[in-house]
């Protein structure tokens, strides 16, 4: 893990990404997916899960990262079932992903290691 990028985008907020701004370059997402190494691209879009005890902490769970992504402007699409939380992130604007999309998913990694998870 790139710990000083993960630094680097938690610091940032999100930012309204005007239409037409082009998506991150296959290596910009290459390098920006180091700080986030839990995550993955799949389809064009920013791909996590997360495995938890029971259905109700997997509940509490997605209501942190609703508060973080409402705080973000910045909102995941969510799954969210027995035991499991999966997010997928993308830039609607761009068509694709955005560094914004980094930055909640860097945001989202360091809440689930204080989480002691």
């Amino acid at each position: 893990m790139n710990s000083q990028l993960e630094e680097s985008l938690i610091a940032k907020r999100c930012s309204p990404v005007a239409a037409g701004t082009p998506a991150l370059t296959e290596v910009e997402v290459s390098n920006l997916l180091t700080a986030v190494t839990d995550w993955c691209v799949e389809d064009g879009v920013l791909t996590r899960e997360y495995v938890l005890s029971s259905y109700m902490a997997g509940v509490r769970w997605f209501a942190l990262i609703a508060a973080m992504a409402e705080q973000e402007d910045h909102h995941p699409d969510a799954y969210v079932t027995w035991c499991r939380v999966k997010l997928t992130l993308w830039t609607h604007t761009v068509g694709g992903l955005s560094e914004n999309d980094f930055i909640l998913a860097a945001k989202l990694e360091r809440a689930w290691r204080a989480l002691g998870a």
